[in-house]
This record gives C-alpha cells, sequence and structure tokens, in this order.
C-alpha cells in the first residue's frame, strides 16, 4: 500500500486524536526515516524525544529479538531478572534507591503523584495532600497529569479536574514561595520546559526551589520524560542545575523506542509504597527492560554523553547564525540536543515546509520551533537540516 491509501484506512478506523502529517514511516535507520512510497526524510524530532538513540539501533534491536525469543512477558507478582538489572543500573547512576514501572511518561508522573501524596499522608497527616506545578508544564494526558499540567488548552475539555495542583510560573521563586500552604506536600517541576517551549530556568533557581522544599518538608519531584537519557548531555538533566530530587521520572528515551516508563525515588519515600497501594500489569516486563538496559548502557558505554553536549553546541551555533540572518527569529535556547528556536510568528508552516523537503521538525508552544534529533546526529546532517530551513526562511515575508 501507497501512503494515500494508509492515510485513508486510518481515516475510516483511527481516532483522531492527533492532527497528524501526510506521513506514513515504514523504514527507519539512524537519524533518516522512509515512507511508504520510498520517500527518505531526516528526522530532527526523533520521536519526540523518544530515538534517542536512532532509529532501530543495533543493540537494541539485538536485545529484543533475543529477549522475544526467550520471554515476552510474565506477572509483576514474579522477579524478573531484567527488571532487577534494570532497576540496579538506574539506580547506581542516579539520586535513587528504588524505581518502580510502567508503560508511559504520564504513567510514571501518575505513580510520582500517587507516591508523595501517601507518603506525606503517612508522615504528615490528611491534609498535606497539594502538589505545585509550573505554568506551561506538560505533565502527561491521564486526569491526573492533565491535571497537574499548566496549560489550559489541555485542559478545558474535561472539567472537573482532579482536585489538589496549584500552578506558579516557571523560574519564580517568589511565586512558588508564596503558593506553599500547609496543604502542600510537593514540587512537581521539568528541569527544562519541553511542550512549554524549551523553557530553561535561571541560575539558581533549582537550588532555590531545593532550600523552599527543604524548609517546608516538601518532596521535590523532577519530570525528566522528555530531557532525561542523555538528551542534555547528562543521562540526567537535572545534573546540570546541582540539585537533588526526591522523585524523578523517566520515560521516552528510555527503551530506545519501547514503551516504558519509570519513577525512581529515595528508600524513605519509596517505603511509603506496600503491596497494592500501586502496580502496572506490563510495567516493567522482560521484552521492554531488555530494550532498556540495551539503551542505557550504550548511552554510558559509547560516549554518547559527551557527543550529545559537542554536537548540540554545533547545532546551537547553526542555528544562532540563523537568528543573526532573520530578525523574525527572536531566540535560540536549550542544552545538549534539547534546543528551540523561537519566532515572532506561529512556526506550522515551517514544520509542513519541512516535511516536503525531507526534514522532520516539530513546533511548540505554536511559535517555537524545536530540535530533539537523535543523539547520534552528524554534523553533516545538521548542515543538510539548516541548509533546507535556511531556504525556508529566506522564503518568509513577516
Amino acid at each position: 500500500m501507497n501512503s494515500a491509501e494508509w492515510i485513508a484506512k486510518a481515516d475510516k478506523y483511527v481516532m483522531k486524536t492527533y492532527g497528524r502529517y501526510p506521513l506514513v514511516p515504514v523504514r527507519g535507520e539512524g537519524c533518516r526515516l522512509w515512507d511508504a512510497d520510498g520517500k527518505e526524510y531526516l528526522d530532527f524530532l526523533g520521536g519526540v524525544a523518544v530515538n534517542n538513540l536512532g532509529h532501530c539501533h543495533p543493540r537494541v534491536v539485538a536485545a529484543l529479538q533475543q529477549q522475544a525469543a526467550t520471554l515476552i512477558h510474565c506477572s509483576n507478582y514474579y522477579h524478573i531478572p531484567q527488571q532487577i538489572e534494570l532497576a540496579e543500573l538506574l539506580c547506581s547512576h542516579s539520586f535513587a534507591d528504588k524505581a518502580f514501572f510502567c508503560n508511559s511518561g504520564a504513567e510514571a508522573n501518575e505513580a510520582a503523584i500517587k507516591l508523595a501524596r501517601k507518603y506525606s499522608r503517612d508522615t504528615f497527616g490528611l491534609e498535606r495532600y497539594e502538589i505545585i506545578t509550573a505554568a506551561e508544564s506538560f505533565h502527561g494526558r491521564t486526569m491526573a497529569t492533565v491535571s497537574a499540567t499548566g496549560q489550559e488548552k489541555v485542559q478545558k475539555f474535561f472539567d472537573p479536574l482532579l482536585h489538589g495542583f496549584r500552578h506558579v510560573p516557571f523560574d519564580d521563586v517568589p511565586a512558588l514561595a508564596a503558593a506553599i500552604s500547609p496543604n502542600t506536600c510537593a514540587v512537581m517541576l521539568e528541569p527544562i520546559q519541553g511542550e512549554g517551549g524549551v523553557n530553561v530556568p535561571s541560575p539558581g533557581y533549582f537550588q532555590a526551589v531545593r532550600q523552599l522544599c527543604d524548609e517546608h518538608n516538601l518532596l521535590l519531584i523532577f519530570d525528566e520524560v522528555q530531557v532525561g537519557m542523555g538528551r542534555t548531555g547528562k543521562l540526567f538533566a537535572h545534573e546540570h542545575f546541582g540539585v537533588t530530587p526526591d522523585i524523578m521520572t523517566l520515560a521516552k528515551a528510555l527503551a530506545g523506542g519501547a514503551p516504558i516508563g519509570t519513577m525512581l525515588a529515595r528508600d524513605a519515600v519509596a517505603a511509603a509504597f506496600s503491596p497494592g497501594t500501586h502496580g502496572s500489569t506490563f510495567g516493567g516486563n522482560p521484552l521492554v527492560t531488555a530494550a532498556a538496559l540495551a539503551t542505557v548502557r550504550t548511552i554510558l558505554e559509547e560516549g554518547i554523553l559527551n557527543r550529545t553536549e559537542e554536537i548540540g553546541d554545533y547545532l546551537l551555533g547553526e542555528l544562532e547564525m540563523l537568528k543573526g540572518k532573520y530578525p523574525f527569529v527572536t531566540e535560540v535556547r536549550g542544552i545538549g540536543l534539547m534546543i528551540g528556536m523561537g519566532l515572532a510568528f506561529p512556526a506550522g508552516d515551517i514544520v509542513k515546509k519541512g516535511l516536503e523537503r525531507g526534514v522532520l521538525l516539530n513546533v511548540t508552544h505554536d511559535t517555537v520551533l524545536r530540535f530533539v534529533p537523535p543523539l547520534v546526529v552528524t554534523k553533516q546532517e545538521i548542515d543538510r537540516m539548516i541548509v533546507i530551513l535556511d531556504g525556508i526562511l529566506a522564503e518568509i515575508t513577516p
């Protein structure tokens, strides 16, 4: 079937929860995708920061193939060796002592919300349940994570929202301090806001947040679903800011494209979860944890983190060059390969033109081009993308 035939069948059978582009990917390798018509694309969206090792990385493919031929799934009523190994690997490279596995970022954030409330209930009593999050944040599509998200466009169809969340401006310490009440149990933030427009906090912001949490006995939760797993040149983005959370969530890039979510926590906090308080049928099954083990080991063993820092600086410089050339480019910001280019107008048409010319771009927050390519992207592939983007921007009359 060609692309048009696939799209017609999708229109008939698939719910329209996405504003899909007319692209039907059927094969991927590294930073490239091919559609059902054989056209090649350079992928600077990376599955929305999922394909950090590129499409079909050999170590991830081999791990999936071997595990699929051995044991795909078993119940979490039993001990799963691959899950245990992954928990050990993540804890040994982070602040955490314990891990909980699920299937997505939203589920990982749901687990973090539940754990924070359970810990606070056990420790301080029934009235400490509120969680402070940031305006323009994005934490998922379930009812709890929609309620936690600080974007009206995500929430507006689903009233009444879950009670117990307060939103304050990101990177605003006085606003956060003013929002803390006797009912507050935790603060949940993204180290860098992704869906909110690739917003990077000011120096010292997270140190001040950590200090407030310590002063008020609040848990600090970092949502690293999008920015974790090497995306910024560190294994976890919060390492850039010299601050340690009490709970952290991961998903997207953790298993090289296989669906997984993880919540990590300190022992004292994790102890609030006992048998029956939380769970997930598919969470951490042998297949996906085998893929995650291969992914994390590749990131740690093959110089991916240092390379991401270097290649991210190169991409940032090339985008800064375009900013100097086009006055309607308002800002270029980011860390590693988590980069946003702010424009003075909506960027949707730029994404469409990129698709036509063989490069996959992304717009977030309406006016921000977000660049989250695979961490294995080369300078030559960046140069090719820049030439295409430069051509598109040259055609714009603001």
